[in-house]
């Protein structure tokens, strides 16, 4: 028994320091970010990026609500194990954690770009480029609306793949920030989809791929 409880405490403690450091799983919620990820996709995001490297636009991020983003109660428990239990398997990641408590966007612009969007039915632009972003869900306006903002020291300006429904910074330009989030915020980059099977593959980064990050 002793043996045992070694094992367990050392197998949580590694998934803990894992979780911690390197890597932590999500899953997703919502169709915010369709169609790169869809309900009930299961990802892993890198702790090194913010952090020993830096964030790109084009990244796929997983971010802490900054205040004001999410309203209404915690989504439900998706694995039906008892509460207490669910929290603490969440908690030294041996499940994954419910990215309807944080929030998945991608990062389109970094600090000092200017994201602006002069025409609600036109593509958006970052410093003055038109952004050909292939990503987007069949049919999404790229834009939705007008706006120009220039992106604060040590923050981001994010939005949804599926931009017809997708609450991101265009919809946040009150808060503090200005729609803005800090880069603080940011757990971490996802990188891959683990579950489902048929959904098994890499999340890129299609900005750098062109060039446009």
């Amino acid at each position: 028994m002793r043996e045992l409880a070694i094992i367990v405490v050392a197998a949580l403690v590694l998934s803990l320091l894992i979780k911690t450091f390197l890597v932590q799983s999500f899953w997703i919620p919502s169709g915010s970010m369709h169609p790169t990820l869809v309900e009930d996709d299961r990802i892993l995001v890198t702790k090194w990026r913010p952090g020993p490297l830096e964030l790109r636009r084009g990244d796929v991020v997983v971010f802490k609500d900054p205040g004001g983003w999410l309203t209404g109660g915690s989504a439900a428990n998706a694995t039906g194990l008892p509460v207490p239990v669910n929290d603490l398997l969440v908690f030294v990641g041996l499940l994954p954690e419910d990215a309807g408590e944080h929030l998945v966007k991608r990062v389109i612009g970094v600090e000092g770009d200017v994201v602006s969007c002069p025409d609600a039915d036109g593509p958006v632009y970052v410093n003055d480029v038109p952004l050909e972003e292939d990503y987007l869900a069949e049919g999404s306006q790229p834009c939705g609306m007008e706006f120009t903002v220039e992106v604060p020291a040590n923050s981001l300006w994010v939005m949804g793949d599926n931009r017809d429904n997708s609450a991101d910074s265009r919809y946040h330009q009150g808060l503090p920030g200005g729609g803005t989030i800090p880069l603080d915020s940011v757990v971490g980059t996802a990188f891959v989809t683990v579950w489902p099977v048929d959904h098994w593959g890499g999340i890129g980064n299609p900005l750098v791929d062109t060039g446009q990050a």
